[in-house]
């Protein structure tokens, strides 16, 4: 399955997640990330799928869901998809939805890159350093990736995208939430000039065990600092759409593989499909993993690879 959804996005409403790369292929493996540590890291954009089989699935599901965005945003970096400009055209010309990608921003410096993502309504790429020690630290990219090289796409593609370019700054304690590192993420978003600005800290079990969010007053300084961005801190709220889900367990093992679900959450979806016993079922043969972060159980797929 390709798409999923829609879910509920802080930022987009009820979004319809499309994932046209397979899990974990990406061009970073960030210390934060939700769904865990890259196991293929690449810069090499492929076909990995058939796009009509994907654009199909995009059709079907829109159709019956009617989400606010079909948001592009995949098991790792969207962008490494060679059919994404197709795929964005396709759809918005088959069901008229606003379109959205959310990438890492690395490939920016491809002009291929940069034509595919013309063609969507919002862009939202990350900006988690303001030089090339933190990026490597936070971001972990490629070899063929370094800290210029991914700002000045970013730059060339603000001078060509008429569409909404929203910037994201993922804040991790210690890392990159200091004065000096946002006054430099401060000094490019200046440069860039996009429509708008978040400021988000990790909200559920990251890559690596000692990823910690800051704490709420360097948020609120980070909001400050760059220029009265928009805080998303929050844990998210809302129902994740079930129609095309027959059993809790599928639904339970689809979503959490995309998106990593409070035990709250979980118990609630199982509950919806009338499967209350689905989830400690699940967590007794191993196929979800219970785990803690910021004070909260979270249910996470047993592929999932981190630190511990």
């Amino acid at each position: 399955m390709y798409v999923y959804g829609p879910v509920p996005s802080r930022r987009l409403g009820r979004s319809l997640g499309v994932s046209p790369i397979p899990a974990k292929v990406c061009s970073y493996t960030c210390v934060y990330c939700q769904l865990g540590r890259t196991n293929r890291l690449q810069v090499e954009r492929e076909s990995f799928f058939p796009r009509d089989t994907i654009l199909s699935e995009i059709i079907e599901h829109a159709r019956k869901t009617a989400p606010e965005y079909v948001t592009f945003v995949g098991d790792g970096e969207p962008t490494l998809c060679a059919d994404l400009g197709w795929l964005i055209q396709e759809t918005k010309t088959h069901i008229g939805a606003k379109t959205a990608v959310i990438t890492n921003g690395s490939l920016l410096y491809r002009k291929d890159v940069r034509d595919d993502l013309c063609h969507a309504d919002v862009v939202i790429p990350t900006l988690d350093a303001g030089d090339e020690a933190i990026f490597r630290m936070i971001n972990r990219p490629h070899r063929e990736i370094t800290y210029d090289r991914m700002i000045q796409g970013l730059i060339d593609f603000r001078l060509v995208y008429t569409g909404e370019l929203w910037i994201e700054v993922m804040l991790v304690k210690g890392l990159n939430d200091g004065d000096d590192s946002l006054g430099r993420i401060r000094k490019v978003i200046d440069t860039v000039r996009p429509d708008r600005v978040y400021v988000l800290a990790p909200i559920r079990p990251p890559a690596e065990h000692w990823v910690e969010p800051p704490v709420l007053k360097r948020i609120l300084k980070a909001q400050s600092i760059l220029g009265g961005a928009i805080p998303i801190v929050d844990r998210e709220t809302g129902e994740f759409a079930l129609e095309n889900f027959s059993d809790a367990r599928t639904a339970l093992l689809e979503i959490g593989s995309r998106h990593p679900l409070r035990r709250d959450q979980a118990e609630e979806i199982a509950r919806r499909l009338a499967g209350e016993k689905v989830v400690p079922e699940l967590i007794a043969s191993g196929d979800l993993i219970v785990t803690e972060f910021d004070g909260r159980q979270y249910l996470l797929p047993r592929h999932f690879r981190r630190s511990h």
